[in-house]
């Protein structure tokens, strides 16, 4: 499937993107043209650390694509590098749905927001309020920072988050007086200073991991991430919403997502796995997207023949 390198601009700097046009016939396409899914990543993630997977099967399934990288992750530009603002991500996914709608052959009144992990979280703050955006798929999402962080507490310790803290106050500090920023690694074993330390999530997130991937963020993101409620946005999503659930998922709680989905009037879809099990070459990616692309049809397609999930 045709993949096409773009860039767009948000707020004063380039970012990268991948547009895939679709397969040349499409059950989705209307008078004004086809749907288009714009795709962001996770905590810290670069769209070639796992999602081409998706957005290839939605461009054959007849659905455009725009996956993009945020401002100072992969091939993006901008500075600081690897600094992650909740606010500042969530204006470059605005933006992003802006140059989507601007290219060929796409619809600019039906936007499909599509995220994972963090950008679960953005794609419902994103969506509120739009009457451009006809669908949003949200999986395994981070919608409440302060319930993701008690879910950590058992992994990780008291005395492990107090030292997170103040380390990334720390660093929150230095940038404001100019100085270089504390890094810390994305990913680490358990037990190791790192923002993930759960269980297999080392191996997991390596490997996805895409060339421009980086194993180390601004330390002051969880100062960021503590005040993030991306479930308040839920009830102002007009669109049909997708969300799917990891019932065992040590990243983001499971119950959480299941709230926030209540609010929004989701479907809902469980899976038996843990947070990086929807990810190809996992056992659940293949329900995962095949569910997504039978809700799109239904939703998107009329009365055309649906694709039946696994």
């Amino acid at each position: 499937m045709n993949r096409q390198s773009v860039t767009f601009d948000s707020h004063g700097t380039a970012c990268d993107a991948w547009f895939f046009p679709g397969a040349d016939e499409s059950p989705f396409d209307g008078p004004t043209g086809r749907p288009v899914v714009v795709m962001a990543h996770g905590f810290a993630g670069t769209k070639d650390s796992g999602l081409e997977p998706y957005a290839r099967r939605f461009a054959e399934a007849g659905l455009a694509v725009f996956a993009f990288d945020y401002r100072g992750f992969g091939l993006s530009e901008g500075a600081p590098r690897q600094r992650i603002s909740m606010s500042a991500q969530a204006d470059d996914y605005r933006s992003a749905v802006v140059a989507a709608k601007g290219r060929p052959g796409v619809d600019p009144q039906r936007i499909i927001l599509w995220g994972i992990s963090q950008s679960g979280g953005h794609a419902l703050v994103v969506a509120a309020h739009r009457d451009d955006v006809c669908a949003v798929i949200t999986m395994v999402p981070m919608v409440n920072g302060l319930a993701a962080g008690v879910h950590h507490y058992p992994q990780v310790g008291a005395a492990s988050m107090l030292r997170s803290a103040a380390v990334g106050i720390g660093s929150t500090l230095a940038a404001k007086a100019g100085r270089a920023p504390t890094m810390m690694p994305v990913v680490g074993r358990p037990g190791e200073k790192a923002a993930l330390t759960s269980p297999g999530f080392y191996e997991d997130y390596l490997a996805i991991a895409g060339p421009s991937w980086r194993n180390e963020v601004d330390a002051s993101v969880g100062l960021e991430l503590g005040s993030f409620r991306a479930d308040k946005s839920a009830e102002a999503v007009d669109a049909p919403v997708l969300m799917q659930i990891a019932d065992f998922d040590q990243a983001t709680p499971a119950h959480a997502a299941a709230k926030a989905a209540f609010k929004a009037r989701a479907e809902v879809r469980h899976y038996p796995c843990d947070h990086f099990d929807v990810f190809a070459g996992n056992d659940w990616f293949e329900p995962a997207v095949n569910h997504q692309i039978d809700f799109l049809t239904r939703h998107l397609a009329g009365e055309r023949t649906q694709v039946t999930a696994r």
